[in-house]
């Protein structure tokens, strides 16, 4: 397809002078005298190959040629616009599309208010949200798979660093008790706050490692401080499954007070003792100048209380 040179210019002049249908008028629309106006018509003129506009003392009118054209000038000017106008929202971070991970507990926190503030700042940028851990979300991260994680238990320091250089950086967006996950039959249930220690005995229902290592590792901290290495009979991938093999009676678990939401009859949570805290981060890419990006962070940092 052969690419046609017409100067925007031309395009717009003959566009305005096909509305005005006279010359004055034309040319002071544009800002401009009327020769200029009419060196341009008549350069469009060359490259097409015909005259686009019949000239007579006191009329203008549209050639056949002219009338041709001009449906097709008017989406030219009109698509270039558009597309100027999208650019500029997505330069500025107006718009566009901006992908979320988020672990799957964060639903029933941080997601919802988080997600409802910056739709109110920024409602044309579409979201593309994605439930993953936290470990498949530092991968993602890093694989610019995704562009913010909101995830559990990040790296201590604050910064990951990964064999290919790509640095994350983390902040934190809260922190939450642990509560024992009990079935509402087991006796514990009946307290108030549950010593860890009277845990000892029972089987627990815990995520895998690999979904969240140090959230995983900070639970079998919890329990070792308080004398025992917790014996852990059942793995699942996601909290809702954890509870729901807790209300079968399969064991006990000790999880992120978020996930008290998760409404189930035979489940009780209860608050643990000695008490201890996780910790609720938003990640990214360290070089990542996404204006998306950054106006995330700024809600995160504008409504810290839309998460909690």
């Amino acid at each position: 397809m052969e690419r046609p040179e017409l100067p925007l210019a031309q395009l717009h002049a003959f566009v305005v002078l096909a509305e005005e249908l006279h010359f004055g008028h034309a040319a002071a629309r544009l800002g401009i005298a009327q020769p200029p106006l009419s060196q341009q018509i008549r350069r469009l003129e060359d490259k097409v190959g015909h005259a686009l506009f019949t000239r007579e003392p006191g009329r203008v009118a549209l050639t056949a040629a002219g009338r041709e054209l001009l449906p097709a000038a008017r989406r030219a000017l009109t698509d270039l616009a558009d597309g100027l106008a999208a650019a500029r929202a997505v330069g500025s971070g107006r718009a566009g599309r901006l992908r979320i991970g988020f672990a799957a507990s964060l639903a029933l926190t941080v997601l919802p208010g988080l997600l409802r503030a910056f739709r109110e700042r920024l409602p044309d940028v579409r979201l593309d949200i994605r439930e993953m851990t936290t470990a498949p979300q530092i991968a993602a991260l890093r694989d610019k798979a995704i562009d913010v994680g909101l995830l559990r238990e990040p790296p201590a320091d604050d910064t990951a660093d990964a064999a290919d250089g790509t640095e994350l950086c983390f902040r934190t967006v809260l922190t939450e008790p642990f509560v024992a996950v009990l079935p509402s039959a087991h006796p514990l249930a009946a307290l108030r706050t549950v010593p860890l220690a009277r845990l000892a005995d029972e089987p627990f229902v815990l995520l895998p490692r690999a979904a969240g290592p140090r959230l995983h590792d900070q639970i079998i901290g919890l329990c070792e401080a308080a004398g025992f290495t917790p014996r852990i009979t059942q793995r699942a991938v996601e909290w809702q499954t954890v509870c729901a093999l807790v209300e079968t009676g399969l064991g006990v678990s000790l999880a992120p007070a978020s996930i008290r939401r998760i409404r189930l009859k035979g489940v009780a949570f209860r608050a643990v003792e000695p008490n201890a805290r996780t910790r609720v981060a938003v990640g990214w890419r360290e070089d990542d100048r996404s204006p998306l990006v950054a106006q995330l962070l700024a809600t995160v940092s504008r409504d810290p209380d839309s998460a909690r």
